[in-house]
């Protein structure tokens, strides 16, 4: 929100405001692989299992805060026998043994007047609701990790490629330096330092291509992790990180109110802290309370439902609180403060919502000029690389030249893969921050 609260026409980054939002950006991202990969962890990571558990439970409370606007009925049976002994009596004594049937049927209302209840049963469907956007959120945000992590195993199988690349190249070139200075040694034309330098080249790459070795590995186990798997690195290999899809249409700063579930279910959290509180304040007024009974009772078990030994009764009550110690007092207080404290955060949440397009806008600008530079970059370093290597091969060129050349190159194609995958990682965070369900199927 901008100064005093009020919602921007449009966003500051972008005055794109195409509206809707695209639901099918998995696919849009890596197609029917990623898409595989999510769904799998739509049904079996651990924490959407508990999150679905949790709304079961919100949508039952709400059932059962509901039913107390509602008259409950009972039924009950009895069945007594009893015996009496006589001592003292003439002859002497005696007993008497009587048995007993009875039914009965109950019934018992709390009259709503003052709307108590029904305050107390909208403030669970609130909650119950707020617990479904939440369940949204996460289920989207585990849209976006796991795409996230499929991206890192993408762009650690392309960095792999490239280090063993370098590996390959610093080795050819170690060899190419020794060779000149075993050819030049005898009239001084050589360098063992230059020798030594290329050997630690060589020596430098293989160390790199194991850390990027590492960075696969440990990308492969965190997408496992998310898809409810054991981490044994058996998932997504030769995944390559795909082309850049065209930009989502971030429509206009208030739609995103509408569609964000975070902020939905900020919204629904502040309206039970309301009901509540009006619950709260309810509960100072007097209650009244409607009861009634019908049964019958026999000495004879199958004559118990034809009995005219019948009992009714109907009764009401009036209950009015007096002193507590302060307590419901409390518990109005307390209300009160959890409605300030949900309307602040559903503040925040709204102003989190839209920092976060806005973020996700900037940096898409600036990381597609940065990958055009770099993609430059990494052509003409690939040009100075293959003139660095005729001259040198020729002779004309020197050691040190012939080095760089080729270690510029190797750290452009790096950085040009870097930069892709955070243009991606990016693009999913645009996805998740403009809100929306994540759509895998066509209907």
């Amino acid at each position: 929100m901008g100064e005093a609260g009020v919602v921007p026409g449009a966003w500051s980054a972008t005055r794109e405001a195409r509206s809707g939002v695209d639901q099918h950006w998995v696919r849009g991202i890596g197609g029917g692989d990623l898409v595989a990969l999510v769904d799998e962890a739509q049904r079996a990571n651990p924490i959407l299992k508990a999150s679905a558990a949790r709304v079961e439970q919100a949508a039952a409370l709400a059932k059962w805060a509901g039913a107390d606007r509602f008259p409950s009925l009972g039924a009950g049976a009895q069945a007594i026998r009893q015996k009496q002994n006589f001592i003292g009596l003439p002859g002497g004594g005696g007993s008497s043994t009587s048995r007993s049937f009875g039914v009965s049927l109950d019934a018992a209302w709390e009259l709503d007047l003052w709307g108590r209840v029904r305050a107390g049963a909208e403030a669970a469907g609130a909650d119950a609701e707020a617990g479904l956007q939440a369940d949204r959120a996460l289920r989207a945000s585990l849209a976006g990790q796991v795409a996230k992590a499929w991206l890192a195993v993408a762009e650690s199988n392309e960095q792999v490629v490239l280090a063993e690349r370098a590996v390959k190249s610093r080795a050819e070139a170690a060899l190419l330096v020794r060779e000149r200075f075993e050819r030049a040694i005898a009239d001084d034309g050589g360098s063992a330092a230059q020798v030594r330098l290329s050997e630690t080249e060589w020596a430098a790459s293989k160390s790199e291509l194991e850390r990027r070795r590492g960075e696969r590995e440990r990308a492969l186990r965190q997408l496992e992790l998310l898809l409810g798997r054991y981490p044994s690195g058996h998932v997504a290999g030769s995944a390559r990180l795909p082309k850049l899809p065209p930009v989502p249409p971030a429509g206009l700063p208030s739609e995103l109110l509408l569609r964000r579930p975070d902020v939905l279910a900020a919204e629904r959290r502040l309206s039970a802290a309301g009901r509540r509180s009006e619950q709260a304040a309810k509960a100072l007024y007097p209650s009244i309370r409607l009861s009634g009974g019908l049964g019958g009772a026999t000495d004879e078990l199958g004559e118990i439902l034809g009995s005219s030994a019948g009992v009714w009764s109907l009764g009401a009550g009036l209950t009015q609180p007096l002193f507590q110690g302060g307590k419901l007092r409390a518990g109005v207080q307390r209300v009160d403060a959890e409605e300030r404290e949900a309307a602040a955060n559903l503040q925040r949440v709204v102003l989190d919502a839209f920092g976060e397009v806005e973020q996700a806008l900037v940096a898409e600008a600036h990381l597609r000029r940065q990958e055009v530079e770099l993609a430059r970059a990494v052509e003409l370093s690939r040009e100075a690389a293959q003139r660095a290597d005729e001259e040198f091969r020729d002779g004309t060129g020197g050691v040190l030249t012939y080095l760089a050349a080729r270690d510029r190159e190797v750290a452009a194609a790096a950085a040009w893969v870097a930069l892709r995958g955070q243009l991606l990682a990016n693009r999913v965070q645009l996805h998740l921050a403009l809100g929306g369900d994540v759509v895998l199927h066509d209907p």
